[in-house]
């Protein structure tokens, strides 16, 4: 099986190196540095396994994990950690194998062995669990691959049956998260201005008016229009005033 060792620390990828070198069957395919870094590579190699270090700088392990369980063919996913055994505990309970570092050859085997793929309920599970840090990107699906698109790039989301539209100023791409749960982590960068719609504060231009005559928000980085309902209005001319 390939492997694809991720970890902020190179004494640490060394480590896991020396280990699997012991280890019948498996063959180190790449190392990556950063959850991003990790994304990239998981996408260009395909690798069986990851070993994925939790806390890493920018991107952390769990963000990159949950942005590659959307692969079609995702691979299976080891955390490797210095978290407390009593830290851990609620990692346990969603059954998601880990291994505590610093990593012994018999515990990697096991895991290695039983590693499973995590499934979207184990994600939305960890990301409460990890509430409070803000993405700096969102991972969209773009013809077969992910990529990752800057917040400060996105103009508006807009919500259209099970699927969210995500605008910039060049593409737009559909995105399988709720507009509540985009509100509510973005808060204050993005505001309300319909039930189906959520726009960045800094890219608003002023308000207009359709042929229909609703009135709607324009924008200084795209020519869309998007209607503002009444209960909203007044909050987005005040916006536009300060």
């Amino acid at each position: 099986m390939n492997v694809l060792i991720v970890d902020d620390e190179q004494l640490a990828r060394q480590r896991i190196r020396k280990l699997l070198a012991l280890t019948p069957g498996y063959q180190i395919i790449g190392e990556a540095e950063t959850g991003e870094d990790a994304l990239r590579k998981t996408q260009a190699s395909n690798p069986d396994v990851i070993l994925m270090d939790i806390r890493m700088p920018g991107m952390d392990g769990i963000e990159a994990a949950s942005y590659i369980s959307r692969l079609d063919k995702p691979p299976a996913i080891i955390f490797t950690t210095a978290y407390s055994e009593h830290a851990l505990e609620a990692f346990e309970t969603h059954a998601i194998d880990y291994l505590l570092k610093p990593i012994k050859k018999s515990r990697l085997e096991a895991a290695l062995d039983a590693a499973k793929r995590m499934n979207k309920a184990q994600i939305s599970q960890l990301r409460e669990e990890k509430a409070g840090k803000t993405r700096e990107k969102i991972c969209v699906k773009n013809r077969g691959s992910l990529e990752l698109v800057p917040l400060e790039e996105i103009i508006y989301f807009k919500a259209d049956q099970k699927y969210v539209t995500l605008r910039t100023a060049e593409q737009e791409y559909l995105i399988e998260e709720s507009l509540k749960t985009l509100e509510e982590e973005f808060e204050p960068r993005f505001i309300r201005i319909h039930r189906n719609a959520l726009v960045a504060r800094q890219l608003l231009k002023g308000l207009t008016k359709n042929p229909e005559g609703h009135v709607c928000v324009c924008f200084n980085e795209a020519d869309d229009l998007l209607e503002i309902s009444r209960r909203h209005l007044p909050i987005i001319r005040k916006q536009l005033k300060s």
